[in-house]
């Protein structure tokens, strides 16, 4: 197993794990099956890698960051599509609100306060215009 780094919860190892070792037969439902996970063997922070690669989504999150990059996901394509533009349209957009670069706008890779800030700028924004 390849090993990704040290976790920066708990300074535990983080390995790359197949999806299936982690969701199981959820695999499958979820198009996981055959995918990877970077996983930290101590307290089971993760992240998962883009469709048939090893390379992170993001960094590694625990379970609270993670539930919160999925609620911050859903609040922003819920706008973007509502707005009918291009994902790479809205992540323009969004650098731009937030005042950092495009290529450092990755919902994957923001913290809990990025999150919030998507979170509230997305709901207030509504079914605004682009």
């Amino acid at each position: 197993m390849k090993q990704l780094s040290v976790c920066r919860y708990c300074g535990g190892v983080i390995r790359l794990v197949p999806a299936e070792s982690i969701f199981g037969k959820r695999a499958k439902k979820l198009g996981m099956e055959g995918e990877q996970v970077y996983q930290c063997q101590n307290c089971n922070a993760r992240v998962c890698c883009h469709k048939g690669t090893t390379r992170p989504l993001g960094n590694v999150a625990n379970e609270v960051l993670r539930l919160k990059r999925i609620e911050a996901h859903e609040a922003f394509d819920a706008l973007w599509h509502s707005w009918h533009i291009s994902r790479t349209q809205a992540y323009k957009w969004l650098s731009q609100q937030l005042r950092i670069p495009v290529d450092k706008t990755h919902i994957g890779g923001f913290e809990m306060d990025e999150c919030q800030r998507v979170i509230e700028l997305c709901c207030k924004t509504g079914d605004g215009a682009a």
